[in-house]
């Protein structure tokens, strides 16, 4: 059982247009709409491809039974906090050659209370999970914090970490050490405070926020596939895609192939850059199911572990 917490997730609408054009009436080919939040699109994911999972997350507003309905509709498992704020509405546009432009609000203010009530529901469905997924932005309210207590104590109930956040939430958790962080090539260069241009700078990042604490490192290099480094070695996958349709959600379904596939070594990157690949070829922030998956298109490489020790010696 994976259990994902969303502390702020969305109702997302996706617009597909010819071109992005500032002050025009732009006419869109094609407009979906999803509910969304990091967290709530692993659960997504791991459902379609037939794994268990529970969604934790804050709902309120008319955004909130929107969402809750299309949750609904994909039958999954849920379970929400009702705040007296409504939740966020974001707008997604896409171009023909999958350039895309994300319009993010900054959620709803949760209040003391709201963050505990969370909290407590949280720890209850994380009691027999082998994963819980901090995942996504803080909305107003949360402490920066968060993700950190909240990795101290899922691991006094024994359960593995994963942490896909931004901004300061992510560096607050390496010194409790959660078991995996997943970046993209942004976050890397934020979290480590270093330019991430190269795969030889994604591994000196690396190398850096887990000297820092974090114990395995997912990086998502956008084009260039994944890394994965932990203390038994490090691996890069990549794979072609054939239709950029949406990057949204691929890294969160990424996350949700690593971790359906054990959440460790070459075979789960593989698993992981496969979910994520397919992801990009469909519209909106829709997760891939089994049929959208090309696994023989992924080829996987063992890295130097010599040079990787180096890095982390260097950073240590």
């Amino acid at each position: 059982m994976i259990v994902t917490f969303t502390a702020n997730p969305s109702v997302d609408r996706t617009s597909e247009i010819p071109e992005l054009v500032r002050g025009a009436v732009i006419r869109a080919a094609h407009t979906r709409v999803d509910g969304g939040g990091k967290g709530v699109n692993v659960t997504r994911a791991l459902a379609a491809n037939g794994h268990s999972s529970i969604a934790v997350l804050p709902s309120g507003g008319a955004e909130g039974k929107q969402l809750m309905a299309l949750l609904e509709a994909e039958q999954l498992l849920v379970r929400p906090v009702p705040i007296a704020g409504a939740i966020r509405a974001n707008v997604t546009i896409v171009e023909p050659d999958g350039t895309t432009t994300k319009i993010n609000e900054p959620g709803p203010t949760l209040s003391s209370d709201e963050v505990a009530h969370l909290i407590d529901v949280l720890l209850q469905a994380a009691q027999s999970a082998d994963w819980a997924v901090l995942s996504g932005s803080l909305p107003p309210g949360a402490p920066a914090d968060l993700y950190a207590a909240l990795t101290v104590r899922l691991h006094a109930q024994g359960v593995r970490v994963a942490v896909d956040t931004d901004g300061a939430g992510l560096p607050t958790t390496f010194q409790v050490g959660p078991d995996l962080v997943k970046p993209n090539q942004r976050e890397l260069a934020q979290a480590s405070g270093m330019a991430v241009i190269s795969r030889a700078d994604a591994l000196a990042a690396v190398a850096r926020i887990r000297a820092a604490g974090a114990r395995t490192v997912l990086a998502s290099l956008g084009a260039d596939g994944a890394l994965l480094v932990d203390d038994r070695g490090a691996y890069h996958a990549g794979a072609e895609v054939s239709a950029h349709r949406s990057t949204v959600g691929a890294g969160d379904a990424m996350l949700a192939g690593f971790l359906a596939a054990g959440g460790s070594g070459a075979p789960a990157l593989a698993e992981a850059v496969a979910w994520g690949t397919a992801a990009v070829s469909l519209p909106g922030s829709r997760m891939p199911g089994p049929t959208d998956l090309d696994r023989d298109a992924v080829k996987t490489t063992q890295l130097n572990m010599e040079e990787v020790a180096r890095e982390h010696a260097h950073y240590a």
